[in-house]
C-alpha cells in the first residue's frame, strides 16, 4: 500500500513540475512579447559569437558592432561562447527569448554543415532561428605547392587519375568547409585522393602546403593570398561564381568544368524564432548601416571578405536551405564525422 501511495505522490510531483515548466515557458514568451517593437531597443543587445576571440567571426562582429550600436542607439555587446564546433553558442542563442536582445552571428559551418555532422544536434538552425541577413562572404581558392605539376583543374584531374591514392590534400578538420569543398570536387571528378586533416584552424594546413608536405587544399583567399603573391603557393582556381578582383588571373572552378562547385565561407546574423518582424527588419537595417561605412568595407576587403546583405529574411531562408541540403549530401557521401 505504501508503494502505491509513493507512486501516486511521484506522479503528482511530476505533473506539477511539467505544469511549472509550461507556465515558466509561457511567462518567458509573454515577457518577450511585451516588448513594443516600435520602441525597440530599450536596452543593450548581446551578439553571441560561437567562436573564440581573434577568429574570423570575432573579427566580423567587432567590425560591425560600432555601426550597429550607433544605428540602434543601444550598445551591441559581443559575447564569445566557443566550443563544440560552434554548437554551444548556437544552442545558447536559440534558447534566448525572441525579443531582439540576443542575436547570433552564425557561419556556414555552424548553420549549414553542423546539422549533418551532428545528427543529435539539439538546435535546428532552419527552424529555431530567423535569418536576418548575410553579413559577409569569404571566397575560397584551390592552392598547391609550386612544385605540384598541374597548373589547372583539368591538369589536376588528369594527374590524380594517373596516380590513384597517391595525391594528398590538406584541411583544418573533418567537417570543415575546406575539406568538404575538396571532397565535392573529388566526387564529381571521380578522383582517388587522401585527406590529411590538421588541427588549429587553416594556418597549420596552409603551412604544410607551403612546405610541400601536402600537395594542395581549398582555403579562404585571405588565408593564402600573401603566399600566392610571394610565389610560395600557386592558385589553380577560385570557388566563387565569378573571378575575384584580388586574383583576376585565376579562373573559377565553374570555368574549368565544375559549375556545381560554387561556394564560399559566409557569416550571417540570426535571431531566435518568433522574434517580431519589425525587430528583425530593424536589425537588418542596422547591419546595412554598419556595412555602408567605407572604412569597414575596406577592412573587410583587406581581410578577403566581401560585405553583403540578403534582400529579405525569406531570401536568406531559401539560401540556408540550399546550403544545408548541399553540404548534407557531401557529408553523407564521404562519411564525415565530428572529431
Amino acid at each position: 500500500m505504501g508503494a502505491v501511495v509513493k507512486t501516486k505522490a511521484m506522479i503528482v510531483i511530476a505533473r506539477r513540475a511539467a505544469l511549472l515548466g509550461v507556465l515558466m515557458g509561457f511567462a518567458a514568451f509573454a515577457a518577450a512579447a511585451a516588448e513594443d517593437p516600435a520602441k525597440y531597443p530599450t536596452q543593450p543587445i548581446r551578439m553571441i559569437v560561437p567562436f573564440a576571440p581573434g577568429g574570423a567571426s570575432d573579427f566580423t562582429a567587432r567590425l560591425i558592432e560600432p555601426g550597429m550600436s550607433a544605428f540602434l542607439g543601444r550598445r551591441v555587446i559581443i559575447e564569445n561562447r566557443p566550443g563544440a564546433a560552434g554548437n554551444i553558442g548556437m544552442e545558447l542563442a536559440a534558447l534566448a527569448p525572441p525579443n531582439g536582445y540576443t542575436a547570433f552571428l552564425a557561419n556556414i559551418g555552424v548553420a549549414a554543415i553542423n546539422p549533418a555532422m551532428f545528427p543529435d544536434l539539439k538546435v535546428k538552425p532552419d527552424k529555431d532561428f530567423i535569418g536576418v541577413t548575410l553579413v559577409v562572404i569569404t571566397p575560397g581558392v584551390l592552392i598547391a605547392h609550386p612544385s605540384f605539376p598541374p597548373n589547372s583543374v583539368k591538369e589536376l584531374v588528369d594527374y590524380v587519375r594517373a596516380r590513384p591514392g597517391k595525391v594528398n590534400f590538406a584541411s583544418p578538420g573533418s567537417g570543415s568547409l575546406y575539406r568538404l569543398e575538396m571532397e565535392q570536387l573529388r566526387l564529381e571528378a571521380g578522383l582517388d585522393m587522401m585527406h590529411i586533416p590538421y588541427k588549429g584552424g587553416a594556418g597549420p594546413a596552409v603551412t604544410e602546403v607551403v612546405a610541400g608536405h601536402v600537395e594542395m587544399m581549398m582555403v579562404t583567399v585571405s588565408s593564402a593570398i600573401g603566399h600566392i603573391r610571394s610565389g610560395r603557393l600557386k592558385a589553380l582556381a577560385v570557388s566563387t561564381a565569378e573571378r575575384l578582383a584580388v586574383l583576376p588571373e585565376v579562373p573559377t572552378l565553374a570555368e574549368q568544368g565544375f559549375p556545381k562547385n560554387v561556394s564560399s565561407q559566409w557569416q550571417a546574423l540570426m535571431v531566435p524564432a518568433a522574434t517580431p518582424r519589425p525587430i528583425v527588419d530593424k536589425l537588418r537595417a542596422a547591419i546595412a548601416h554598419a556595412l555602408s561605412d567605407q572604412s569597414v568595407r575596406d577592412r573587410m576587403t583587406a581581410a578577403g571578405q566581401i560585405p553583403t546583405t540578403s534582400a529579405s529574411p525569406e531570401e536568406f531562408k531559401a539560401f540556408l536551405a540550399a546550403e544545408t541540403a548541399k553540404w548534407a549530401e557531401v557529408v553523407k557521401a564521404v562519411g564525415a564525422q565530428p572529431e
